[in-house]
């Protein structure tokens, strides 16, 4: 057991870690973004917590079934893993309210900007540390979560980033930080963290 928390960077999928290429109905079309391993490896040797908050309402709109995600999470892992960084926990939201397949078309209290995930997290993960927490995300959801548990939000313009700063896309948020991609969203947040963390281990 670690004696201190852990703080911890709730992490977006699409268009945050992995090129957004749309509904990804091809396993081998998940693709990183170049620095995001890099990036997370930095969360993991400074000891900060990273972990998959996604929405993939693919599912619940009939693209492809929930093991389909599955698939893609162990690619999404394997690729990181290939350049020594790892998520801590991973988690997805695979309903949608106006969905088709049963029983994911159901309002749920998962599905970001909805808070649900970030808490079965910190339930699942005692050792985090909800006062020194980011959420690093492409959309106006990924801000809004943050602002729902009282985190930082970190907007990168990467995925559909520059489309939600330029209204085209969601709604208008304001970020506590607008990153070029992940990789400055991290600097960004471990300098905000003041470069040291929890124990490592």
């Amino acid at each position: 057991m670690h004696n201190a928390l852990r703080p911890v960077v709730f992490l977006d999928r699409d268009g945050t870690l992995n090129e957004e290429v749309g509904y990804i109905r091809d396993v081998s079309n998940l693709n990183l973004i170049n620095g995001a391993a890099a990036a997370v490896k930095r969360l993991n040797d400074a000891g900060v917590a990273a972990v998959l908050v996604t929405n993939q309402s693919g599912v619940a709109r009939g693209y492809y079934s929930e093991d389909h995600i599955h698939k893609l999470h162990e690619r999404l892992v394997f690729l990181l893993r290939a350049q020594g960084a790892l998520l801590d926990a991973l988690y997805y939201c695979p309903h949608l309210a106006e969905g088709s397949v049963e029983p994911f078309n159901c309002v749920c209290t998962c599905r970001k900007p909805e808070k649900g995930m970030v808490d079965i997290a910190l339930t699942e993960h005692p050792e985090l540390d909800s006062q020194r927490a980011y959420v690093v995300g492409d959309k106006a959801t990924d801000v809004e979560l943050a602002q729902r548990f009282g985190a930082k939000g970190v907007l990168v313009t990467t995925g559909y980033g520059q489309d939600v700063l330029d209204g085209k896309y969601q709604w208008p948020v304001q970020p506590d930080f607008i990153a070029p991609d992940i990789t400055q969203a991290i600097d960004w947040i471990l300098k905000d963290l003041g470069g040291v963390s929890g124990q490592s281990g």
